[in-house]
């Protein structure tokens, strides 16, 4: 097992991408620490690792709510009393509205949730990683976060900024031992994609004839480009 020994946070792991990325870390031997909106769903994959004989705790948290984000994280540490894996996953997605339909509101929580998520996530793991002088932070963003045209422009514009923050978190503390990578997907099954994918518009449809294999992806092929990412 290729992560035997190390400690994961990996938020928004509840369900779709984030579940199947917190269960192949910990098939690969890491103590998963579930960070989770909702804690019954963390509750639920924290069943499924131990279930398979891995490790970890279920934390509830906001990651757009920096005291919430930062008491889940000092937990982890308090716990293990290191990070050596940083996954920034929890996203919410708003379909493919367009400027005229996207209020400002729902452009704010998109930001809020998705890039200062991303923010908060690695400023207050890195204050333990600098420490150890070693770490991985893995962000998922998106096909969105490299070309428009694929989502909402909130979706957009937060996913470019996921990919901003992570060559900024790269070029920074590279020196220090720690790498920041960002994993873009396609269009992914997911509960997020859910209503999309079974009554797809024709955006919908275009996008995915426009995938070389013309088939959406699935959260276990996430899971583990992220198990490879944060191995030595």
């Amino acid at each position: 097992m290729k992560l035997e020994g190390k400690i994961a946070i990996v938020t928004g792991a509840g369900s779709g991408n984030g579940r199947e990325i917190a269960l192949e870390l910990a098939r690969e031997g890491a103590t998963v620490a579930i960070l989770n909106r909702t804690k019954e769903k963390g509750d639920k994959t924290l069943s499924m690792i131990e279930e398979n004989g891995g490790k970890g705790i279920s934390l509830e948290a906001d990651v757009a709510d920096a005291k919430s984000f930062k008491e889940s994280i000092s937990k982890t540490i308090e716990k293990y009393g290191k990070i050596d894996i940083l996954v920034n996953n929890a996203g919410i997605f708003d379909g493919q509205e367009t400027f005229p339909t996207t209020d400002e509101e729902d452009f704010d929580k998109i930001i809020s949730v998705n890039l200062k998520g991303v923010f908060l996530g690695t400023k207050y793991t890195l204050e333990n990683m600098l420490e150890n002088k070693n770490g991985v932070i893995i962000n998922i963003a998106s096909v969105a976060g490299l070309r428009g045209g694929t989502a909402s422009p909130a979706y957009t514009a937060s996913k470019h900024g996921v990919i901003g923050l992570t060559g900024d978190t790269a070029t920074k503390h590279g020196p220090d031992g720690i790498r920041s990578v960002a994993i873009c997907p396609g269009m992914i099954e997911t509960a997020m994609t859910k209503e999309m994918l079974e009554d797809p518009s024709e955006q919908t449809k275009e996008l995915i004839e426009s995938i070389p294999l013309k088939r959406v992806g699935k959260p276990e092929e996430i899971g583990k480009l992220v198990a490879f990412l944060a191995s030595d």
